[in-house]
Formats: C-alpha cells, structure tokens, sequence
C-alpha cells in the first residue's frame, strides 16, 4: 500500500465524480489517497474499521468466508464502491475481505474524522444509505437466485445478467471459472461438466479463459427470466 496526501490529484477525483455531492466540505475532512497493487488486501475480516474507504480508481473484489475455509465471492467493486459503511453503522469487525484485482486507488477518511464530522454530514450520510440500500437488494437477489434454482439455471442467469448494461451485472463479471462457481454457489468440478454440457448442445464453447455464448434463445430458455440484476 502507498500513501498520498497529493492535494491535485484528490480534487482531480473529487470533481470527476462530483463529490461535492458526497461530502458539505470536503477541505475539512483529513483525507488520504491510498493505492494498492493487484493482490493487495485493502480489509481483511475480523480486523477493526480503521476508517471509510471510497473506491475512486481500478477494481476490487468482495469475498466472504467460514472457518471451514470455504468463500464466496460477491462481488468485483468499481467507482464509486464504499467500504466499511455495513461495519460503522453497526459497529463491527470488517465483515468481508475486499481485495484489489488490479491497481486500486481510494480515497481513505479515518475513523475519528468519519466520528466527529461525516456522522453529522447529511450529504454523506445520504450516500451511504444509498450505497447500504443497494448492497441489501443486491444481494437479497442474488441470495433469492442462488437458493431458488438449479445450477443449471443459474449458469444460464449469470451469463445473461452479465452481458446486461446493469450495474450489477457488472460488478459479477468474471472469467474465472473458480470465481464464477462461487459466486453462482456451485462447486468448480461441478461448473466444468455443465460447461461441457452447453459446449456439447451447442450453447456456448470454451476458449481458454472466455466463455463465448453461441445461443442466447437457449440460455434464456434454460434460465426461465431469471437475472441476477434487475432493473
């Protein structure tokens, strides 16, 4: 990880994604750039919220685990992702390991200023309700698909729903096989013989890390209109 106080840069960010709206004053908030390189934990479970974190450049991933060591992945986070508000509303332990897929740079605001000044900020107290709001209907839908279908299905809905525009969609998108049998809440053995399935109905085939889609009547079809992102 590497610590910037590079004032420029930071305005350069705030305007780009109007953060105005976000925060009354930005100028009196003690705010820091941080950026981690690909594979680098930016919150790890189980450790104390340090402060709030603001995804402003490059991708991250989401991922929740159990002692047994299993994980599920749930989601890839974009800008303008927010990280440790679940934690500050309830307080909590880091719930979730956030984890940077490539360069990432946040915008980082310690725990005593989020404390003292956000917590009286109505802007930012409006976005985070509006960040806590989607993650809830977000993942009560993925949970809904995941419970309520077969894997079949749901490999039908995943593909679907990411090629869709929705945000959502998005933040699921992966070319990992592993990564894609978690998030569908499937084994990766078991994701590879449907694979083989669809390649053998002519549904889709298999190019190294791509999944390249040949009929999309079918797979709607075999998803009965189920997304994981609806609009």
């Amino acid at each position: 990880m590497r610590i910037y106080t590079d004032a420029p840069r930071m305005e350069h960010f705030i305007y780009t994604y109007k953060l105005d709206a976000v925060f009354t004053d930005h100028t009196s908030l003690n705010m820091q750039l941080r950026e981690y390189d690909k594979g680098e934990i930016i919150l790890d479970e189980g450790d104390a919220l340090d402060g709030i974190y603001l995804l402003v450049e490059g991708q991250a991933r989401v991922s929740s685990s159990v002692e047994t060591g299993k994980s599920l992945v749930l989601r890839f986070c974009h800008p303008l992702s927010l990280f440790g508000d679940l934690e500050l509303i309830q307080h909590l332990d880091v719930q979730s390991l956030v984890q940077a897929t490539e360069t990432c740079t946040l915008l980082f605001i310690d725990r005593k200023t989020v404390d003292t000044k956000l917590m009286q900020d109505h802007r930012f107290l409006n976005e985070m309700l509006r960040q806590l709001a989607y993650k809830l209907h977000t993942c009560t839908i993925a949970s809904r698909v995941n419970l309520l279908t077969s894997v079949e299905e749901r490999l039908a809905t995943y593909l679907i729903s990411t090629r869709s525009p929705g945000e959502f969609g998005k933040e699921l998108y992966t070319r990992n096989t592993s990564e894609i049998a978690a998030i569908i809440g499937t084994t990766q053995r078991h994701l590879n013989r449907l694979i083989q399935r669809f390649e053998e109905d002519g549904i889709l085939f298999k190019q190294k890390e791509n999944l390249h889609v040949l009929n999309w009547e079918r797979l709607d079809e075999i998803s009965q209109g189920v997304r994981y992102d609806w609009q």
